[in-house]
C-alpha cells in the first residue's frame, strides 16, 4: 500500500495544491506569500488523502 500511496500522493497534492492556489488568486490576494501558503496548505492535506484513497482502493 506504500507504494500504492506514494504514485496517488503525486496526483493528489499537485491537485489540491493547484486548486488551492487558484482560490487564493481568485479571492485577489496576489502576492508571494498568500500563494506559497496555499501550496504548502495542499501539500500537508495530500497526505492523509492519499492515504485514504490508496486504504479505499486496497480494500
Amino acid at each position: 500500500m506504500t507504494r500504492l500511496t506514494l504514485i496517488l500522493f503525486s496526483v493528489i497534492s499537485t491537485s489540491l495544491m493547484g486548486a488551492f492556489i487558484v482560490a487564493v488568486l481568485v479571492t485577489g490576494y496576489d502576492t508571494m506569500m498568500p500563494i506559497i501558503w496555499a501550496a504548502v496548505v495542499g501539500f500537508v492535506l495530500a497526505m492523509p488523502a492519499s492515504w485514504l484513497v490508496a486504504k479505499q482502493i486496497t480494500e
